[in-house]
């Protein structure tokens, strides 16, 4: 397995967040998780990338073609990494975006990406004294990201001047930066205009082809259509998981998560007011 957990809990003041879960992401594969607000897929990201530390469990992840040891795998490959900082499970090739648009809004499109590389690239980068060349590898490198997220036409631009669903993109270019084995995306269609969604979910689909996904999604439309599995969160249990399809027609998650959902179906009623989509916050 890519990336797996065991046990995994976090606990708040004697509220639990993440209770016992069991986890694996095999390569090449992307899993959406989903589950109403509170259900803890957030915090089970921060877990997963550590920004916090479990109160039980275990985090291991088998990142390819890096030292191991400078990564301190085990003669599998594997990497315990529980108790590693956001920058450590960084470099090892574990990246992320954020529910909120996370980027530095006064310098061009082309900087924000360019920056995300070379901080990839390790300690070396940052060095006073190096070889010009090396930044223009940084800009070539930050260039092919742009094509790929279709942000090459607007690479000059200040990214405070980029549309919201624009900005959603140049946050998964900055979470490309570094070829990373696996991309946990927060919510990234989140306040993404209607026109705009299906440009991000084809970008998704796109690095998908070559990098395992975790999915962290609202639009249940989006959630059917491009996941190879989903996993089901409800009061930070794992409560089920599977093909898409299965998930939709088990009775025990169209009652908690669902509501009633039916693709295409407006999140609401008109006829009665009532609520057929999910909350995935």
């Amino acid at each position: 397995m890519l990336l797996s957990t065991q046990n995994l809990t976090k606990e708040f003041d004697g509220i639990t967040a993440v209770d016992g879960v069991d986890f694996a992401l095999e390569e090449g594969e992307l899993c959406s998780v989903i589950g109403p607000n509170g259900a803890g897929k957030t915090t089970f990201f921060n877990l997963l990338t550590g920004v916090l530390e479990p109160t039980a469990g275990t985090v291991e992840f088998d990142p390819s073609d890096r030292d191991a040891e400078t990564t301190g795998a085990d003669d599998e490959g594997v990497v315990d990494i529980t108790a590693a900082s956001p920058h450590e499970t960084a470099l090892l090739g574990l990246h992320r975006s954020y529910q909120i648009t996370n980027v530095f809004p006064t310098v061009s499109v082309r900087e924000n990406v360019r920056v995300a590389v070379q901080a990839h690239r390790g300690r070396d980068s940052w060095k006073f004294w190096r070889n010009v060349n090396t930044f223009d590898d940084h800009v070539a490198a930050a260039d092919s990201i742009l094509e790929r997220i279709g942000l090459a036409g607007v690479a000059d631009r200040t990214a405070e001047n980029l549309s919201h669903g624009e900005k959603r993109n140049l946050e998964i270019g900055i979470a490309l930066a570094g070829d990373p084995d696996v991309l946990l995306l927060d919510e990234p269609t989140a306040g993404v205009s209607s026109e705009d969604v299906d440009q991000v979910t084809e970008i998704i689909e796109d690095v998908a082809e070559d990098h395992a996904i975790v999915l962290i999604e609202h639009n249940m439309d989006v959630v059917m259509g491009i996941s190879d599995r989903v996993a089901v969160l409800n009061g930070g249990e794992l409560i089920a998981q599977g093909e898409p399809e299965d998930v939709r027609r088990s009775e025990d998650v169209r009652r908690a998560y669902l509501g009633g959902y039916e693709r295409n179906a407006s999140s609401a009623d008109p006829e009665d007011g009532t609520d057929r989509g999910v909350s995935a916050g």
